[in-house]
């Protein structure tokens, strides 16, 4: 059976956190999030990893990463810049690349399998990459049948201000009908509200099912999120904030039909950093798990 491949998205600048979420530690052992995510996802069955960074970081991202998981599990490096769009598309009124959707086809070119794709700086748990990994080796790779793990809202936001995450309608039998980019959720007075398109507070249910970029695709997935792009640049390349999100792919492909997608559920602990001050609570919730003996010591 094939293995799966699991991709990173790494290539944030982290603007809200202060800097490199990707590189920055969690243990006294200095292990980041993204250490936990590939052990776990070694130990589920996956054959593979895929880091989508930046050029400027490349030096230390191979540093940290590249002698640890040597014999480990495969590794390959893509790189999300600004300039990897057509040509005509290219112009001078933009500062950063535009988006996760952006993002993830630049692996497309290296991801022949089923593969999953993960946040760098959100730890999602074992049973999760185990649930995911089991579903995507039952999938055919020339299919439009994906999937995500679902997780509920309250369990995902920061005490230190707004995050983004993609808020999901999920059916009777567990597919997504439709999902939104929701870019400023916050809790506002004890109660969960996001900013709608004309910057109005709403309220949004705290038992909400949202994305936080766990999803599982077959390599069908490039090809049709690749002409999304296309569009998306077609309207949007003079709009310097402009970004192409892969929840806007995933919404389109499932309210047109062309693609179905599952929501996974899984009892996995999800923690992240998003500000500076989140770190202390995920330092200590990675503690917690080594203490139980979940994660060895020394992961590596």
């Amino acid at each position: 059976m094939n293995k799966p491949t699991l991709v990173v998205l790494a290539a944030g600048i982290g603007s809200r956190y202060g800097g490199l979420k990707q590189l920055d530690t969690f243990s006294p052992q200095g292990d980041t999030i993204l250490d936990f995510s590939i052990f776990d996802a070694i130990q589920a069955g996956f054959g593979k990893v895929v880091f989508i960074i930046r050029k400027e970081i490349e030096k230390d991202f191979k540093a940290f990463f590249d002698k640890k998981l040597e014999g480990k599990i495969a590794v390959e490096y893509v790189y999300q810049e600004l300039d990897n769009i057509p040509e005509k598309y290219k112009n001078n009124h933009r500062e950063k690349p535009w988006g996760t959707g952006h993002a993830l086809l630049m692996a497309k070119d290296v991801v022949k399998e089923n593969f999953a794709v993960i946040n760098a700086d959100d730890f999602y748990g074992r049973e999760a990459f185990e649930v995911i990994a089991e579903a995507l080796q039952k999938i055919d790779k020339d299919s439009n049948y994906f999937n995500m793990m679902g997780y509920v809202l309250k369990n995902t936001i920061s005490e230190y201000g707004s995050v983004s995450r993609g808020e999901c309608n999920v059916n009777e039998k567990g597919f997504l009908t439709g999902i939104t980019e929701r870019t400023h959720i916050e809790k506002v007075d004890g109660v969960l509200k996001y900013k709608d398109d004309n910057g109005a507070l709403k309220p949004i249910s705290e038992d909400t099912v949202v994305s936080m970029n766990f999803f599982g695709f077959t390599p069908k997935y490039f090809e049709l999120s690749a002409s999304l792009f296309e569009d998306f640049l077609e309207e949007n390349y003079q709009h310097p904030k402009a970004e192409f999100f892969i929840p806007l792919a995933v919404n389109y492909l499932i309210i047109n039909n062309i693609a179905t997608m599952e929501v996974l559920k899984s009892n996995a602990q999800w923690f992240g950093v998003t500000y500076k001050q989140d770190k202390a609570y995920v330092t200590s919730e990675i503690q917690k798990l080594k203490d139980k003996g979940v994660y060895p010591t020394n992961l590596w």
